[in-house]
């Protein structure tokens, strides 16, 4: 029997299923950062089994094992001797990788340019405030954000400044040395090829929702790890409304109240029982369709 349908089946539950399955779970506020690595397993096992589906579909005499089987065809290698299919379907896969590979690149240019222009802004408009060790720009309005990168720079406004106290400054400033050091846009980077692969796909519009928002929780729990919750929580409600440009990571936003009701009522971290099981799981899943095709016979 053809693996295709099976892959085709799996995807469907991967892009479709699983997604709402989580976002009912309640561990992932517990655990951000292990929260994101089994969004980017599902997403990177839809992106096995669509790519698998298409290698099987060109080669419809696969039997066990018919993912050599079908590389084989491909190339010429088989008891097929190659053809017009098996070829289209290694360039399906292949157009699949770059297609990704295009997205982050693309996405990562892109933020790179719009951060090198607002650093030059910053170089004219800003100053450097010792205490907090950031870029202070003239403007009314409470904000704060990070320009990551190879040159990073946390940036707050002067109304931020005003408003906030010292030690709330401090959970400020952090929190955006957690994105910085965890990389964070490049993580949105991922997220942003995924989506421009497969638009379309609710598992798509859900990992580009929670994925901001799974980092910015992490970024407040870095900052709860060297300053009190509460000048935290008040610095979140002060900065709610504040924005951050293109290519930025910003402490307000959108997601500040959802972050603020977390800070407020914490819960204990996820069982480490539960967060070895679920890591497991995560690093399993990508391969997950391979290992049952050829346990099943499926091949």
């Amino acid at each position: 029997m053809n693996a295709a349908p099976f892959f085709l089946g799996y995807a469907a539950a991967v892009g479709v299923l699983a997604p709402p399955a989580l976002l009912r779970s309640n561990w992932p506020q517990r655990s951000p950062l292990l929260a994101v690595a089994v969004w980017f397993a599902l997403a990177a096992s839809f992106s096995v089994c669509v790519a698998l589906a298409a290698l099987h579909l060109t080669t419809p005499g696969a039997h066990l094992h018919g993912i050599l089987y079908s590389c084989r065809s491909a190339l010429g290698l088989g008891p097929s001797g190659g053809g017009l299919l098996p070829g289209l379907g290694l360039a399906a896969v292949g157009v699949l990788v770059v297609a990704h590979l295009a997205g982050f690149a693309e996405h990562t240019v892109r933020a790179y340019a719009a951060r090198a222009r607002h650093r030059e802004i910053l170089d004219k408009v800003g100053r450097r405030s010792a205490c907090s060790r950031a870029t202070v720009v003239e403007h009314a309005e409470p904000a704060a954000y990070c320009l990551p990168g190879r040159r990073p720079r946390i940036v707050l406004s002067s109304g931020a400044v005003r408003l906030l106290s010292g030690g709330e400054l401090d959970a400020v400033v952090e929190h955006e040395r957690a994105h910085i050091r965890g990389r964070h846009h490049l993580v949105l980077a991922v997220a942003h090829a995924f989506a421009r692969v497969f638009p379309g796909v609710p598992l798509t519009r859900h990992l580009q929702q929670q994925v901001p928002l799974l980092l910015e929780m992490a970024a407040d729990d870095h900052a709860l790890r060297r300053c009190p919750r509460g000048a935290l929580a008040a610095a979140m409600y002060t900065l709610a409304a504040g924005e951050a440009p293109n290519g930025a990571l910003a402490a307000g936003g959108r997601t500040a109240l959802v972050r603020l009701r977390r800070v407020l009522a914490p819960a204990h971290r996820a069982h480490p029982a539960l967060r070895c099981a679920v890591g497991t799981g995560a690093l399993i899943t990508p391969v997950l369709p391979v290992l049952l095709t050829c346990h099943a016979g499926l091949g």
